[in-house]
């Protein structure tokens, strides 16, 4: 997911940043740059760089162009890279269409005019959820993005290790926490963990303060309209910091797919991770071996209600000057049909439209699609839930600093607090 390109290694740390700052900051302006071409097409910008969903888009827009008699010019950028150079791409010529994210990392873009509106198109569009349709509208209440596809996050682990050692699935956290402590015993990292990104322990945090404060509490931190100093955020690092005994040592300086290799390997017995990261690093042999379960419950008040399970969809850039032919195809782009050609090529992620069919689904799938269908609340992740440049200016180190120092949570709490109120004060 972040191969060298130039020499540089591209993190999704670096596109936090390249959210958050200026047009200026943005050092890859040649990648990702709008193709040129005639009248008769639509041009698409892509983050689908990697083998699968590559191959799985591109049938998803021959099945358009065939329908439509229309061209469409894919402009596909290493996945990070796109994410890196996107404020100057859309400040400068974007393509017509490309691919983005739900919430916050689409209402950031919304809000400084860079993206077409489409509230006309959703009054047509059927099988979306009243949460998907608020998931893809703007602060100013209007609709922007074209939800195309979801995965959930939970705990993963093979199941030949858990039958072989006689493990059973943890359903509460001091279940979960004497699995790991036995896992320990046993001579497994019991925890795999990889945060050099700086993202991957962000899902963690998520799911520990929604299981021990309630979704609203979450949601609300994300928000910056509750303290980092409040006791009850202190509880969550506290919890963490009982666990961090059974991660991986050394996580700061392991990426999220040698992590995903443990587990792959037998190595590890759990991996907290999103649906589309561990099966990349499994063979298609050993890939029937994985499955997971939902993160387990903290307090009771709130159980296993919220589930993380970020969005990805489509925008439509406002420079774009093939507005009604962005809008043909972010209609086709809706269609229960143009989920199901994707989704029979990519296993790792869930059609978000009630219509598209699941008789191509594999049993990791359905058993993801039945988390998500359960979930009373559904979080989009950190990154995606609260402010681009409070993710990348402050989550990022904290989270970090606390994997290498996890007893200074007071010292923890009030510094994130403090930057928090300067960020949060800048609007």
């Amino acid at each position: 997911m972040a191969p060298s390109l130039s020499g540089h290694r591209i993190s999704r740390r670096a596109l936090l940043r390249g959210t958050a700052a200026g047009a200026g900051a943005v050092a890859l302006p040649t990648l990702l740059t709008a193709c040129g071409g005639p009248g008769n097409e639509v041009k698409i910008g892509s983050n689908a760089s990697d083998a699968v969903p590559r191959k799985a888009f591109a049938e998803v827009f021959d099945a358009y162009e065939k329908k439509s008699d229309k061209k469409v010019k894919v402009n596909t950028v290493n996945h990070e890279a796109f994410q890196e150079g996107i404020n100057r791409y859309l400040k400068g010529t974007p393509d017509d269409v490309f691919m983005w994210f739900a919430g916050y990392r689409m209402q950031f873009f919304a809000e400084q005019g860079q993206l077409a509106e489409i509230s006309d198109l959703w009054k047509g569009f059927d099988g979306f959820s009243d949460a998907l349709k608020a998931q893809s509208t703007g602060k100013d209440g209007k609709q922007y993005l074209v939800p195309y596809y979801y995965y959930p996050w939970a705990v993963f682990y093979r199941k030949s290790v858990f039958a072989q050692r006689g493990y059973e699935i943890p359903k509460t956290f001091d279940e979960f926490r004497a699995l790991a402590k036995r896992m320990d015993k046993d001579g497994l990292d019991a925890i795999a963990f990889g945060d050099k990104d700086g993202w991957p322990a962000m899902g963690t945090f998520d799911y520990l303060n929604m299981r021990a404060n309630g979704y609203d509490f979450h949601i609300s931190l994300m928000g910056g309209k509750e303290s980092w100093t409040d006791p009850r955020v202190k509880k969550v690092f506290d919890l963490w910091r009982g666990l961090m005994p059974y991660h991986q040592k050394g996580g700061n300086g392991r990426t999220w797919q040698e992590a995903a290799q443990s587990l792959a390997q037998k190595k590890s017995g759990m991996a907290v991770f999103g649906l589309p990261h561990p099966g990349q690093q499994f063979s298609a042999a050993d890939r029937d071996d994985l499955d997971f379960f939902a993160f387990p419950e903290i307090d009771s008040a709130y159980g296993q209600d919220a589930v993380e399970a970020p969005i990805d969809g489509f925008l439509l850039a406002k420079k774009s000057k093939r507005q009604k032919e962005g809008k043909e195809l972010l209609k086709y782009l809706a269609t229960p049909a143009a989920e199901e050609i994707y989704l029979k090529r990519d296993p790792n992620n869930i059609a978000v439209n009630d219509g598209a069919s699941t008789s191509s689904y594999n049993a990791l799938q359905k058993k993801a699609a039945e988390l998500i269908s359960n979930a009373k609340q559904i979080s989009q992740f950190m990154d995606r839930d609260t402010r681009p440049d409070f993710a990348s200016q402050v989550m990022i180190r904290a989270i970090q600093q606390f994997i290498n120092k996890p007893d200074d949570i007071d010292s923890l709490t009030k510094d994130i607090e403090s930057q928090k109120k300067t960020i949060f004060a800048g609007n």
